[in-house]
């Protein structure tokens, strides 16, 4: 592309390319809220609904509330790639180290299991959400990232469900039409899907299962009375028998112990416009969903039309302006496909992810309220699993609680939830991929 040639296509737009088919539903007249409820969720994303529907199947009604419309956080902006235990690495890759063997194997069968229960949820509700078993390949963006990739297939061979391998530097295009990994890891129990109808999917069974959704609301603080909680809202109050907190990357002040363990981060993505499937099939062969090995990654995938590229990643460590941020995104994926030259982009969106200061997903209770909260980076299935575990918790019907809900959930000293410390870790993480070898573009004369 001629340097002076605007990335942007014409009618671009800052707004997930997701909504174009699934938009968040718009706000309405403010309706009343119920004066008491057997469970207040706080969060209308995928961890507050799956929780909701649980709760429903079992009689009991969950009033569900969000500060913006139902579904309208990272939610229907994620990427939409699927994953059992293949996250648990993505997001640590020291776990062998970090955990008690016998608990690293229960949450990873136990996140093995999640991916088929999504799915087996997505057949009985009869959800259209572009679902597909594609697999997944994670590029190694450095030699020595490929014994990183070896223990993670190595830690997903073991449950028996799970078929993973690697991949030589010599056959990463048959998977990518890139020369920058230098290897890579290919997971076969993986998928993706349509994020903004799965969501509005999830809404939907909620509902007919006797859920209240209410959005434009904001909870403003909560107190113990009697046997259950005062829920304060912009709309009035609630007193809840239950409360179960599910806010993830927006979680606010009125949860002070939850925003001490989490740290916001801004996701970034982008769509290119139309190429038509013959042109994405010579970029991506196989179709599936993509990822790397740096720390500050790359994660990609056809549009579930097969006609775009939907391209993610740190493009910045701040707050940062989407459109600027797609700009940058646009630099990195034609410098990772080369054959996009000229290509350019009609969305750019950006979403909240939440990290735990231990890089692992967590549910539990603390003080009688429940939680299900830290995605890192990978939540559909994970969230909408935990979900179901917390309402299981609130239930009283868990056979055994969740692995991770025998995790401590971490937090620092001084932490409340404003990581001012993040442009210096974005800045350690490019310098890091940088050492590694890491090249936005490749070298010249390498094959």
């Amino acid at each position: 592309m001629d340097k002076q040639q605007s990335p942007f296509a014409p009618g671009f737009v800052e707004r997930p390319y997701w909504w174009e088919l699934a938009p968040p539903p718009p706000p309405g007249p403010p309706a009343p809220l119920p004066d008491a409820a057997e469970v207040a969720v706080i969060g209308g994303g995928i961890a507050g609904l799956s929780t909701a529907i649980e709760l429903g199947r079992s009689g009991v009604k969950a009033l569900v509330l969000d500060r913006e419309a139902i579904g309208w956080g990272a939610s229907s902006r994620n990427g939409g790639a699927l994953s059992g235990a293949g996250s648990l690495g993505r997001a640590r890759s020291d776990l062998h180290k970090a955990l008690d063997q016998k608990l690293l194997d229960e949450m990873v069968e136990e996140a093995e299991a999640s991916f088929d229960e999504m799915e087996a949820f997505l057949r009985e509700e009869g959800v259209e959400c572009f679902f597909r078993r594609t697999g997944r390949f994670v590029g190694a963006h450095a030699p020595k990232a490929l014994d990183t990739l070896k223990r993670r297939a190595e830690m997903l061979n073991r449950t028996g469900r799970d078929t993973a391998a690697i991949l030589e530097r010599g056959r990463v295009r048959e998977e990518v039409a890139t020369d920058l990994y230098h290897g890579g890891l290919l997971i076969e129990r993986a998928g993706s899907l349509h994020p903004g109808l799965y969501v509005q999917g999830l809404a939907k069974a909620a509902e007919r299962l006797g859920a209240t959704l209410r959005g434009g609301v904001t909870v403003t603080g909560l107190e113990k009375e009697g046997a259950g909680y005062r829920v304060r809202t912009s709309q009035g109050e609630v007193l809840a028998r239950q409360v179960m907190v599910a806010t993830n990357g927006y979680t606010g002040a009125a949860t002070p112990w939850h925003r001490r363990r989490l740290v916001p981060v801004a996701s970034y993505m982008i769509a290119t416009e139309p190429l038509g499937e013959a042109r994405v099939r010579t970029l991506l062969p196989k179709l599936r969903v993509y990822g790397d090995t740096k720390k500050v990654l790359y994660y990609f995938r056809p549009s579930p039309d097969f006609t775009r590229i939907l391209f993610g990643g740190r493009a910045s460590f701040v707050d940062a302006d989407a459109t600027r941020s797609a700009a940058r995104l646009h630099g990195f994926l034609t410098g990772l496909l080369p054959d996009l030259a000229g290509v350019r982009i009609s969305h750019g969106w950006k979403g909240n992810v939440a990290f735990a200061l231990d890089y692992l997903p967590h549910v539990g209770r603390q003080e009688g309220i429940h939680y299900a909260l830290g995605c890192n980076g990978s939540g559909v299935v994970t969230m909408t699993h935990l979900g179901r575990c917390a309402a299981r918790q609130i239930l009283g019907s868990a056979n055994r609680p969740s692995a991770f809900a025998r995790l401590p959930f971490p937090t620092m000293p001084g932490y409340h939830g404003r990581p001012w410390f993040l442009p210096l870790v974005g800045a350690s993480y490019q310098l890091r991929d940088r050492l590694d070898g890491w090249r936005s573009t490749p070298a010249k004369g390498h094959p």
